[in-house]
């Protein structure tokens, strides 16, 4: 372990234990790296790796801080993460989105308010009315799935799938413009989770979700070799 990694360490602890909780501005940059014994180039560099991960933030003027460490800030970062990926990741993506969307799907229909539903409902109205274009249509399949997890509750789920969604976004634009019955499809089975988080029921909203998920993983799966 380098001496920058033991400096991003020491700070971690530091903060993981409440001695920096979040929202505190860190101590002067030469009581810092003299508290935790690194000399002050090996403080600037733990500090900027930090920064770079949103756990820490700089504010011109004013020092350097913990941030709220929230899941919107901490998680922010693995769409981009996402994007870099190499290989034949789409399909690992797309299992990841299976395992976790169909969940919060279900988790969704025993937690769904009625100003949630409306959004919901609203997102596929506009679907529906945008049959016929491919690339809208997938951004109102991404704003009704967005919508369904958000009813969770749950940020650092909302968050995680939010960081893998505009990876396997392209994927669906691609299948609807070389499956002429992907539109259709998609709307029947969107009504289908729809129908279920209005039920409230847990089971069939995560069977529906599955259902469409897996109907797009087992496209993919046909025609990946096709693309490469």
């Amino acid at each position: 372990m380098s001496l920058t990694e033991k400096a991003m360490t020491r700070l971690r602890e530091l903060i993981q234990s409440g001695e920096l909780p979040p929202g505190t501005k860190l101590p002067p940059e030469q009581q810092l790296a003299a508290e935790l014994g690194v000399g002050r180039n090996i403080m600037r560099e733990a500090v900027r790796a930090l920064v770079a991960a949103r756990v820490l933030e700089v504010r011109r003027g004013n020092g350097t801080f913990v941030t709220s460490l929230q899941p919107r800030v901490l998680l922010e970062g693995i769409g981009g993460a996402v994007e870099l990926l190499q290989g034949d990741t789409m399909l690992e993506l797309t299992e990841v989105r299976r395992l976790f969307e169909t969940a919060a799907t279900g988790l969704a229909a025993t937690r769904i308010s009625p100003q949630q539903l409306a959004e919901v409902e609203g997102h596929l109205e506009a679907m529906r009315a945008a049959a016929d274009d491919v690339q809208l249509l997938n951004q109102h399949d991404l704003a009704f799935h967005r919508a369904v997890v958000a009813a969770t509750g749950n940020e650092t789920l909302t968050m995680v799938l939010e960081g893998i969604s505009s990876r396997t976004l392209r994927a669906r634009v691609w299948r609807g413009l070389v499956d002429a019955d992907a539109a259709g499809r998609t709307l029947r089975e969107h009504e289908a989770i729809f129908l279920a988080l209005a039920a409230g029921d847990a089971i069939q909203a995560q069977a529906a979700a599955l259902m469409h998920i897996t109907t797009t993983e087992t496209w993919l799966r046909a025609h990946l070799p096709e693309q490469r």
